[in-house]
């Protein structure tokens, strides 16, 4: 995630920011610019922005701001559709009845933008299922019933995530009960989008055999191995091959972890190089974080480099403020060459723009 300001004021401001808390000016994300910034009354709900790259244009903002406050993303006048590029892609959206579930849906939207921001800063090919029936997109937000519970997954580009995992309390007490070291409604949304973009980027492409070769023959039955995972946990050696004891279920969630995996360091190493975090360090032996190479066309290697000696100072941090470690991973030889494949992929998928 880049570092925003207020343009009027130069203030920081945050990617959820619908107001600067210095000179109140009303803030939108502009997704065809990648950037936050005010917003100008014109005429008729429209608005305009001093950013120079909006220089005559106008904007709206997206009907679930301007009716449920939910959203703060901004569309091109020209643009006739009511929601934003983002919030285009939810299907289905939770029973509002119950006050309790308003908030989780704005918890929902939240990590839904911030999954979409780091696709679309990958160059990642990003349709809604409206567009591109086919190949679009599609999330739904739902809460278990007494009739039926509700499965967070994927299923031919319908994503569907229980709002559970939106509570906090809710999430960390099935963290616990899973004896997971890691468990973030963010990370839930990148783990299904690696499931939406195996189907995009490998399925029956010239990927599929090398990934089968590092990753194992997803044809191998997924129902028998999940079962097998849940009535006996992961392997004893699962550290020395997967990312995740999850990913030793099966190539497809292997997959997915590894590609969850690469997206949280992807988002990372943006934020930190946009903070200009550095490390320095007074012995040589010790991690040294000198520029950090954060764009996606760096090369694997250096990622890898830089994400190590970040993990060592985010670790350290959290241990000093008494938390758990914000990285309680060990990534061995072949989870690596994994995420190595990730990022080739990834880079070879490159959309123009």
């Amino acid at each position: 995630m880049k570092i925003f300001h207020c343009d009027h004021c130069q203030h920081l401001a945050f990617f959820e920011n619908v107001q600067c808390v210095r000179c109140a000016h009303p803030l939108a994300f502009f997704p065809d610019m990648g950037e936050v910034g005010s917003l100008e009354a014109a005429d008729e709900g429209r608005w305009r922005s001093p950013l120079p790259e909006a220089q005559g244009k106008r904007y709206r903002l997206c009907a679930n701001f301007v009716q449920e406050n939910v959203c703060n993303w901004a569309i091109p006048d020209e643009d006739p559709r009511p929601l934003c590029a983002s919030c285009r892609l939810t299907r289905v959206i939770p029973d509002l009845t119950p006050p309790a579930n308003r908030p989780l849906w704005y918890r929902l939207e939240v990590a839904k933008r911030r999954l979409v921001y780091g696709l679309l800063a990958l160059g990642l090919p990003l349709t809604d299922r409206t567009s591109d029936p086919e190949n679009g997109l599609a999330f739904e937000f739902r809460s278990d019933t007494a009739a039926t519970a509700v499965l967070t997954g994927h299923n031919h580009g319908v994503i569907t995530v229980n709002i559970a995992e939106a509570d906090d309390v809710e999430r960390e007490k099935r963290r616990v009960n899973l004896r997971e070291p890691f468990r973030t409604l963010l990370g839930h949304f990148r783990h299904e989008s690696g499931h939406y973009y195996w189907d995009r980027l490998v399925k029956g492409n010239a990927w599929l055999e090398k990934i089968r070769a590092a990753f194992g023959d997803e044809r191998c039955d997924y129902a028998a191995a999940l079962e097998q995972h849940y009535q006996h946990g992961p392997p004893a050696d699962w550290q020395q091959w997967f990312v995740s004891a999850y990913a030793s279920v099966h190539p497809w969630e292997d997959w997915a972890e590894t590609w969850a995996h690469f997206l949280h360091m992807s988002d990372a190493l943006e934020t930190a190089a946009a903070c200009g975090v550095s490390l320095r360090p007074h012995r040589k032996d010790e991690p040294a974080l000198p520029k950090i190479r954060a764009d996606a066309r760096a090369p694997f290697d250096a990622v890898m480099e830089n994400w190590f000696a970040l993990t060592y100072v985010l670790n350290n941090l959290n241990r000093g403020l008494g938390h758990q470690d914000a990285y309680p991973f060990v990534l061995s030889t072949p989870a690596i060459e994994k995420l190595r494949l990730v990022h080739e992929i990834i880079t070879s998928s490159r959309q123009p723009g």
